[in-house]
């Protein structure tokens, strides 16, 4: 009778134990120290939010353009700012891309993945680019001057030279673009590796190279030919080389010529840029005057693509087309 007193002392003192014990987890579970982490993740969120909205604005060929935040459904209307987004890893939710998509070059195809076409680049439909709801447009100084205000109504608006730009000037657009789109930063380091690629292949041209060249867009119906004022003949150029024909500004940065006018400046490289398919070419060979040109004595007439050496310009495009002329000239 003695031992129950202790027992049930044992027992009271088990019992406050665990309650005690249970008391303490119940306060870890309910006090201040799992919101900690919480508190930290919405300032996270806050901070982030804060720099997703920031506003910058873009200086542009038209005048200036606010831009918020980073623009997440871009429409391009030249196939140079096709080439800026590929280069930046963006891909646009539409392209001015003529209704053929087969313009678009393979790597960059292979960037971009799919799009809507907004049409022809000449003049897109405004109800198509409407549609896909863009948060910024980018758009061509030549082409789209007179239709800027209407894009301005669907979205955010930048104009900047392609058509008509050389490869300076195309170079100069890409950092424009970049800071439209968020991505300076990128921008530079792509830049950087823009310049390293084309120092490289330009080590392959002698010091003594002396040569002319002519790069030309030739078709059924004429011989379009591209002077050093050109993109593909500034581009060129930047290499050492000598365009046939020195232009002094946009407006001769293109020319048709006929055959006559070919001998008189008888380059001696020749670069026919074509989509396939018969040219006036094949009705010049026939003619006693081609033979003349030293191109063609010394067969240095090389036919190339179209839409890689006329109808993209940008970095992607500008890589591709020395890396073809360095393998045409030096085998390299």
């Amino acid at each position: 009778m003695k031992r129950k007193p202790f027992f049930l002392h044992i027992i009271v003192i088990m019992v406050i134990s665990l309650l005690v014990l249970s008391g303490c987890g119940a306060n870890n579970e309910a006090g201040n120290e799992p919101e900690q982490p919480e508190e930290a993740s919405q300032e996270v969120e806050g901070s982030s939010e804060e720099e997703t909205n920031e506003s910058r604005v873009i200086t542009h060929e038209l005048g200036e353009t606010e831009i918020t935040g980073t623009p997440q459904r871009v429409v391009v209307l030249e196939f140079s700012f096709v080439d800026a987004l590929a280069s930046l890893g963006i891909s646009p939710v539409g392209i001015a891309d003529d209704g053929d998509s087969d313009r678009i070059i393979g790597p960059i195809a292979e960037e971009i993945g799919d799009y809507t076409s907004a049409g022809a680049r000449k003049e897109p439909s405004l109800e198509i680019i409407a549609s896909l709801q863009p948060d910024l447009i980018i758009a061509d100084l030549k082409r789209h001057k007179d239709s800027y205000e209407e894009f301005k109504k669907i979205a955010p608006t930048i104009v900047l030279s392609s058509l008509s730009a050389n490869y300076e000037e195309n170079i100069e657009a890409f950092p424009v673009i970049a800071e439209a789109l968020g991505e300076t930063e990128k921008a530079n380091e792509r830049m950087a590796k823009h310049e390293e690629t084309l120092a490289e292949l330009k080590s392959n041209v002698p010091e003594d190279e002396s040569r002319t060249f002519l790069p030309a867009v030739v078709t059924e119906t004429g011989f379009h030919a591209h002077s050093s004022t050109s993109y593909t003949g500034s581009l060129l150029e930047t290499l050492g080389l000598t365009n046939a024909i020195q232009g002094s500004g946009v407006e001769d940065a293109t020319n048709k010529i006929d055959l006559e006018t070919l001998v008189e400046h008888n380059p001696d490289i020749l670069f026919l840029m074509t989509s396939g398919g018969e040219t006036i070419v094949t009705e010049w060979e026939k003619n006693p005057l081609w033979q003349e040109i030293s191109a063609v004595k010394n067969g240095q007439v090389y036919e190339v693509d179209q839409n890689e050496w006329s109808r993209f310009r940008g970095l992607i495009a500008a890589e591709l087309i020395v890396k073809d002329t360095i393998e045409h000239l030096y085998n390299q």
